[in-house]
């Protein structure tokens, strides 16, 4: 599972890894983009639920709450960002900066519900929620 909840050990790069795993995010929307709609939801939908299973192991393996190793949540924050959107240089780059900025400050309500959660669920479900209001913010920009 540290596999899975390290995307691939990029959370294992000693500085940024939440950088690395974002950029992660944006080859999951490059490989996803072309999908029909209905399977872009499925295949996110399944990321997500992949995300907070492995976070969940990885946090118990590891032995700490939400370390900076896990970066699945990051992948899974930049789908929501990206989910549904065409595919392009630009629209990648404004994604990964909302979405960083979003991540890094965690304005309310997405530093409330990082506080309410725990485990896996707890890891990722403010990247997803911090994904989600990218989503809104690139939808009205794209």
């Amino acid at each position: 599972m540290n596999i899975i909840a390290t995307a691939g050990y990029m959370g294992r790069i000693p500085f940024a890894p939440g950088t690395f795993g974002s950029l992660a995010g944006i080859l999951f929307f490059y490989f996803t983009s072309g999908l029909a709609p209905a399977w872009q939801m499925v295949t996110l939908l399944c990321l997500i639920v992949l995300a907070v299973v492995s976070a969940h192991k990885a946090e118990e393996i590891m032995g700490e709450t939400d370390p900076g190793a896990i970066v699945i949540d990051e992948v899974a924050g930049m789908a929501v960002t990206c989910m549904g959107l065409p595919f392009s240089l630009p629209v990648a780059v404004c994604a990964f900066i909302l979405f960083r900025l979003f991540d890094i400050l965690k304005p309310f309500p997405i530093n409330w519900l990082e506080q309410r959660f725990s485990g896996g669920l707890g890891v990722v479900i403010d990247d997803v929620f911090a994904g989600l209001i990218c989503r809104i913010i690139l939808g009205i920009l794209v």
